[in-house]
C-alpha cells in the first residue's frame, strides 16, 4: 500500500490562464461522441455484479447459467447485467449447441480490466 501523500491545495494561487496550454488541451479532445462512448463505457463497468462477471470473463467463457450460479445471482439478474455489458460493447457471445456462453469482447477489454484492478489493489 501506498504511503499517504501530504495534502493538496486544490486552488491554484497564480489567477492567471495559460492560454496556449488551454488551446492545445482543446485542440487534443476527443469529440462528444467519443466522450460520450468513453463515459457510458464507464458507466456500464460501475456496478459490482457487472465487476464480478467481467473478472470471471477474464478467466474463461461462461454461460450465464454458471455466472449466476458463481455469484449468487439468479438466471434473470445474469442475463440483465449480460446484456447490459453486451450493449456496451464489452461482451460478447457465441453459440455453441443449445449453449451461449459469454466473453470479452476484445483485449483492450481485458487490458482495461486489468489495469484497473491492479490500480485499486496497489
Amino acid at each position: 500500500m501506498k504511503e499517504p501523500e501530504a495534502a493538496a491545495t486544490s486552488d491554484c494561487d497564480v489567477p492567471e490562464v495559460d492560454d496556449a496550454r488551454v488551446a492545445r488541451i482543446r485542440a487534443a479532445m476527443k469529440s462528444e461522441p467519443v466522450m460520450g462512448a468513453l463515459v457510458e463505457l464507464f458507466r456500464a463497468l460501475g456496478e459490482k455484479s457487472r465487476a464480478h462477471i467481467l473478472f470471471a470473463l477474464t478467466k474463461e467463457p461462461m454461460c450465464v447459467h454458471d455466472l449466476a450460479q458463481s455469484f449468487g445471482m439468479s438466471t434473470s439478474a445474469a442475463s440483465h447485467q449480460l446484456r447490459l455489458l453486451r450493449s456496451a460493447g464489452l461482451v460478447t457471445y457465441k453459440k455453441v449447441g443449445r449453449q451461449v456462453f459469454y466473453s470479452l469482447a476484445d483485449q483492450h477489454i481485458l487490458d482495461l480490466f486489468r489495469t484497473a484492478l491492479e490500480h485499486v489493489e496497489e
